[in-house]
């Protein structure tokens, strides 16, 4: 079963206390229609259903379910002694700790739901590592695995390597202009389900700002970095897109590419100056042995 939300629960748990202390309200005023009295006693105890919403915000739970059960046997101990069995004494005894139970509730899920707002403040500071609809990497994951995929090169030369490529879309701010901000971040997605399509499973891809996407290639040899580059250049840019005035766009693609070097290896720590390697490789579609 799926657990309510704790919006939902506070929600549900306001909405008792108003239902009940409209049954109480009713209750007041159906005994002054009856009676047309309403004595000391009476009073108290009307007064006690609303000090028992109070009781229940402030107290623990713990002593409110010890107060609730010394409160029901002492009740029918006067029930059962002194007062008169009537709809008026049996419903005070419903009521008080009803009000003490729904406002222990309340209190229990706003201290929950302010956690979880807390929780949902926190994670928006936040930026997620991967973007849920492109499943593209951002920048900081990017620079993380960068780290763990050059340090993996650098221990174990003669069995890993890999290879990174960036494709940069030119032109963009005619295509974002010809696009409308709506129409290219679908762009942004198709683009990314193009370069999944011709990747393995396990490479990664990442989006960088201004239009460009990398992508890391683990076990990939340097001879054949080039023709991959060149056939994800060519589906991006063959790929079927209309703009909002119903034009087919037509994407120009600049890709380059950069083979692990063990020997600069420490270069490799500064994710900015690959991207800078990456981006000026784009400008003569050339792959670069040397950042």
């Amino acid at each position: 079963m799926i657990r309510k939300s704790p919006v939902r629960r506070a929600e549900l748990g306001y909405t008792l206390m108003i239902l009940l202390v409209i049954a109480q309200q009713v209750h007041f005023y159906w005994n002054i229609y009856e009676k047309h009295i309403f004595s000391t006693k009476e009073i108290l105890f009307s007064l006690t259903t609303l000090a028992a919403l109070l009781i229940g915000f402030v107290l623990p739970v713990g002593v409110l379910a010890v107060g609730i059960f010394i409160f029901l046997v002492s009740y029918f101990v006067w029930l059962s002694t002194y007062a008169p069995v009537n709809i008026l004494t049996i419903s005070w005894m419903l009521f008080i700790p009803a009000n003490v139970i729904i406002a222990a509730f309340i209190r229990s899920v706003l201290i929950q739901n302010h956690r979880f707002i807390e929780r949902l403040e926190a994670f928006k500071m936040k930026n997620p590592d991967i973007d849920l609809n492109t499943s593209l990497g951002n920048k900081a994951s990017f620079s993380d695995t960068l780290v763990k995929q050059s340090n993996l090169a650098n221990r174990y030369p003669d069995q890993y390597n890999f290879c990174l490529a960036m494709f940069k879309i030119e032109f963009l701010p005619l295509v974002k202009e010809s696009l409308g901000s709506q129409r290219y971040a679908q762009l942004l997605l198709e683009l990314s389900h193009t370069i999944q399509d011709q990747i393995r499973f396990e490479d990664y891809k990442f989006s960088i700002d201004n239009g460009r996407f990398i992508i890391l290639c683990p076990l990939t040899q340097p001879e054949n970095i080039k023709n991959l580059t060149d056939r994800i250049k060519q589906a991006m840019m063959d790929m079927p897109f209309i703009d909002k005035h119903g034009r087919t766009l037509k994407l120009v693609i600049r890709a380059g590419a950069i083979v692990f070097q063990k020997d600069q290896f420490r270069k490799y720590e500064d994710s900015d100056a690959v991207i800078a390697a990456l981006d000026r490789n784009t400008e003569t579609d050339l792959i670069g042995e040397y950042i």
